[in-house]
């Protein structure tokens, strides 16, 4: 059976294209066999006051200093890439096809392997201080989700009334080795308490990973990936409206239009009631195309693009009426690229970056904070990263701020 692609993408060749749409990838594949090359990060991201007399805080702020200090000047509008330390009990390990989501000031990183094992840690970054607080696989590991990669985490917000909120982590799928799952796991933000609710059997959906979920009208919306054999092109709903709920029940959409070909690693960006899905692979190609899912009218529409950037292991952030595509692979190599997607125009558009890239890499996450861009670990074919960078936005920084814009497709 043929590696898996995060292990083996950086022995490919450049080979034809099946068709003007697609690039040729032929190595991918959902399966699981594991790399076993060793796990090593380019620099050194943790600077723990165990080993050093200098507190943590003023070793990291040395240490940036002086890690920084190699880039550029660059012109004070133009987006900036640096490197960003934290201090504190981080991640003990690099990691890949992990998931990072933003509440308030605070990223909780959960899952994700090195080059062979998977996890099941959570960990809490304090984006504010850039501290990492403990690892929580411990003492709040009963009742969560096994060790996994390649998942989904999707935030959920609920208003208690009196002005109180409560927030939750909906973890679903992913898979370990030849393992895949379709199990559903909810973690109590508030009480870093784990639960695993009650699921309609025959309502689930196939096991998976390597998906995209995203929350729309308080449901849970899963979009392809792949289960160990093959890519997936179905499109599943889980009502979650009622919390009180004893049984909950996913439904499968049936939808109109041309729908994208079945992939994974593809990511996906809810902008209103429309669900803008782009890249991926089938498992041999490398896809470019742009797809939209108006959920409401529960119909695909295919985007007609200006350029052909094919990309697979990306992110894709969306920062008002943009979504910033950072790294991947493009079917031939890892990138570093930031790309940026109109989405008024539907057109790729291209911005000058100074400062010093993260390494190529894929299978990385990216979150928005304070008009910057943070991206969190990753794999490069050889190496798993441990490092978090920064990207200024600069001039950009407005961007957040545009929300009045439509989807015309």
């Amino acid at each position: 059976m043929q590696q898996q692609l995060e292990e083996s993408a950086h022995r490919m060749h450049r080979r034809p294209s099946r068709s003007k749409s697609k690039h040729r990838h032929p190595t991918t594949s959902y399966s699981s066999s594991s790399s076993t090359t060793k796990s090593h990060s380019h620099s050194k991201q943790h600077v723990h006051s165990s080993n050093n007399k200098t507190p943590d805080h003023l070793a990291a702020a040395i240490e940036l200093s002086t890690t920084n200090a190699v880039a550029a000047p660059a012109p004070a509008a133009g987006m900036y890439w640096s490197r960003t330390l934290t201090y504190g009990r981080g991640p003990s390990r690099p990691l890949r096809a992990h998931t990072a989501n933003l509440i308030g000031e605070k990223l909780y990183v959960f899952g994700g392997c090195d080059t062979s094992l998977c996890f099941n840690t959570l960990y809490i970054l304090d984006m504010g201080r850039y501290f990492f607080l403990e690892d929580l696989d411990e003492k709040h590991s009963t009742n969560g989700p096994p060790p996994c990669r390649a998942h989904s985490c999707t935030v959920v917000e609920r208003d208690l009334g009196s002005g109180k909120r409560s927030h939750q982590l909906y973890i679903f799928g992913g898979g370990n080795g030849p393992d895949y799952f379709q199990d559903i796991y909810v973690l109590d933000v508030e009480t870093l308490v784990w639960s695993k609710p009650n699921i309609e059997a025959d309502t689930r959906p196939s096991k998976r990973r390597a998906h995209t979920t995203c929350l729309w009208e308080d449901k849970i919306i899963v979009i392809g990936g792949g289960d160990g054999a093959r890519a997936l092109d179905d499109v599943h709903m889980l009502d979650i409206s009622n919390p009180h709920a004893q049984v909950l029940r996913w439904e499968k959409l049936q939808t109109s239009g041309s729908p994208p070909p079945a992939r994974g690693y593809h990511t996906s960006n809810l902008v209103k009631d429309k669900l803008v899905v782009f890249g991926g692979s089938d498992g041999h190609d490398c896809f470019e195309d742009v797809h939209v899912l108006d959920l409401v009218k529960k119909r695909w529409s295919q985007i007609d693009l200006d350029r052909k950037i094919p990309r697979l292991a990306h992110t894709s952030t969306q920062v008002g009426s943009y979504v910033f595509v950072i790294g991947g692979h493009d079917g031939r190599r890892y990138s570093q690229d930031v790309l940026l997607f109109n989405l008024v125009t539907m057109s790729w558009e291209a911005r000058k970056v100074y400062g010093v890239a993260p390494n190529p890499r894929g299978y990385h996450t990216t979150v928005l904070y304070d008009s910057r861009l943070y991206v969190l670990g990753g794999y490069d074919g050889k190496n798993v990263f441990d490092d978090v960078h920064m990207l200024e936005l600069s001039a950009c920084a407005y961007l957040p701020q545009i929300t009045n814009f439509e989807i015309d497709v």
